[in-house]
């Protein structure tokens, strides 16, 4: 296979109101939510980053400013911190602006997933890109980015990122139905179908929230008519690339994934990664008593 551009610059939609953690995101979007001591955001971001993903796009809405912000340089804070001789907190301030290009744009409306990549087409061009949704992130060692920008930079065409759920789970996700191939971790990708009952489900890998697509979306994206609540989805879009011939093809991801998206998952992204933190492990001591006291 013929190597082709591979893709350096990335969306990241994040202009849901997260009416799940009502009433906090009234005030704080919550992709700053904080994950012990960096938000959602800065774990996406850095794991853009770590792939050579060094421009990133933000897709925000009214009142989201906060999360160009946090990128920003903070001289003020940066000042004190260096006059008490806190450099380890000085760096960890300056890191956010030094992990990537970030341009910010407004999605102009609450119009779907589709919409929002859309609104990235000035700032991709027509060269592959990424797609990190606001909500959850992998684990940089892992490496499930840079696997997906090396297969998309061999196939062309898009690359999904698919995870291995419980039977029983498929119709809370889209669900992608598949061909086996030569590597056992990547799969082709002949369908995909959004909720389908467990009977009518046509595997258990269902696509979590990285992509890698063809700048080539974006006219898909123009003519895909708008679905149930006026919403214009990427899913419809990459669907009807892969039947007019876009070869779409799905990595098997067996790493460690966070998803923030719902109260559950945000506080069991928080346990597990302080329960990985050598600096904190008394709160391991206290999980281990308070996990007896449960059990009583």
């Amino acid at each position: 296979m013929s190597e082709n551009k591979r893709a350096t610059k990335a969306i990241v939609p994040a202009a849901g109101n997260a009416t799940r953690f009502l009433p906090s995101t009234k005030s704080v979007p919550k992709e700053l939510f904080p994950v012990i001591d960096k938000p959602v955001l800065h774990h996406i971001v850095e794991e853009a980053a770590a792939a050579g993903l060094s421009d990133v796009l933000l897709v925000t809405a009214r009142g989201k400013d906060a999360l160009t912000d946090y990128f920003d340089a903070r001289p003020d804070l940066e000042d004190a911190l260096r006059r008490k001789g806190d450099d380890k907190r000085l760096q960890a301030v300056k890191q956010p602006e030094q992990l990537a290009d970030i341009t910010a744009i407004r999605q102009g409306g609450a119009l779907g997933l589709g919409h929002a990549v859309g609104r990235g087409a000035h700032f991709v061009g027509d060269e592959p890109f990424a797609v990190l949704l606001g909500d959850e992130f992998c684990d940089i060692d892992d490496e499930l980015l840079p696997q997906m920008i090396d297969l998309q930079s061999q196939t062309g065409g898009i690359v999904l990122a698919l995870l291995e759920v419980p039977w029983d789970e498929v119709s809370r996700y889209g669900v992608a139905s598949v061909n086996s191939t030569d590597n056992d971790d990547v799969v082709e990708v002949t369908g995909l179908v959004e909720k389908p009952a467990r009977e009518n489900a046509p595997s258990n890998l269902i696509v979590v929230g990285r992509y890698i697509l063809p700048g080539t979306i974006f006219p898909e994206i123009d003519r895909t008519e708008p679905g149930r609540g006026g919403e214009i989805g990427l899913t419809e879009a990459m669907d009807a690339m892969r039947e007019n011939g876009t070869p779409v093809h799905g990595v098997v991801f067996k790493g460690r994934r966070y998803d923030t998206g719902e109260p559950v998952g945000y506080l069991k992204t928080l346990v597990e990664l302080a329960a990985q933190r050598d600096d904190l492990r008394s709160f391991r001591t206290w999980l281990r008593d308070f996990s007896a006291e449960l059990d009583d």
